[in-house]
């Protein structure tokens, strides 16, 4: 898969992401193939993972220069205020779990320094409003069905040229009320050239 075999691993490297499903197979060509990516679908089926690995192989090897990941501040009706510390700690707690691939990709040491030195970010999606995703930038949206129509609207007008974008979550798991912007932005951009 072109992609991912650009580059050589370093030596001691996980192994290259592989996909244990045909559906994981249909999620990796197409993030490989478009600028943005919708992975819908149920917990424990490795959108997340398999998001945060390709995002990991990518800055590792030079593809990209920076990762961001982002998620709606909204978690079975706790807010962040309700979290202790900075916002970097407050929001720390939400990209645990992508702190977890990138290590196990990147090593530790190399997460830590990529952080401080804003190669990798986290940061909730209302951060997002002002910015703008620039090229070389692999940025992953998780828990997308907490967004709102408005939020999502923000979020996809943030992304720059040659930026790549993966967006994940399950409409059937929303915290919020009323619509979600992941169904809603599913309907409005299908069949979109390099849209999956």
């Amino acid at each position: 898969h072109d992609y991912f075999l650009k580059t050589p691993p370093r030596p001691g490297a996980p192994r290259q992401v592989r996909p244990k499903s045909v559906n994981q197979r249909r999620y990796l060509d197409a993030i490989d193939r478009c600028d943005i990516v919708f992975g819908v679908g149920p917990a424990g089926t490795g959108k997340s993972y398999c998001a945060g690995a390709l995002a990991a192989e990518a800055l590792e090897s030079g593809r990209i220069d920076k990762i961001i990941i982002t998620r709606p501040a909204v978690e079975a009706g706790e807010q962040l205020g309700f979290l202790p510390g900075k916002l970097e700690d407050k929001f720390s707690v939400y990209i645990d779990a992508f702190r977890d691939i990138l290590n196990e990709r990147l090593g530790k040491g190399v997460v830590e320094y990529c952080l401080r030195h804003g190669r990798i970010v986290g940061a909730p999606l209302a951060y997002m409003r002002g910015k703008t995703f620039n090229a070389s930038t692999f940025v992953i949206l998780d828990e997308a069905q907490n967004v709102s129509p408005v939020q999502m609207k923000m979020f996809l007008t943030r992304i720059g040229e040659d930026c790549k974008v993966v967006i994940n979550g399950d409409a059937n798991q929303s915290d919020i009320r009323g619509p979600n912007g992941l169904d809603d932005a599913v309907k409005k951009l299908r069949g979109l050239p390099s849209v999956h």
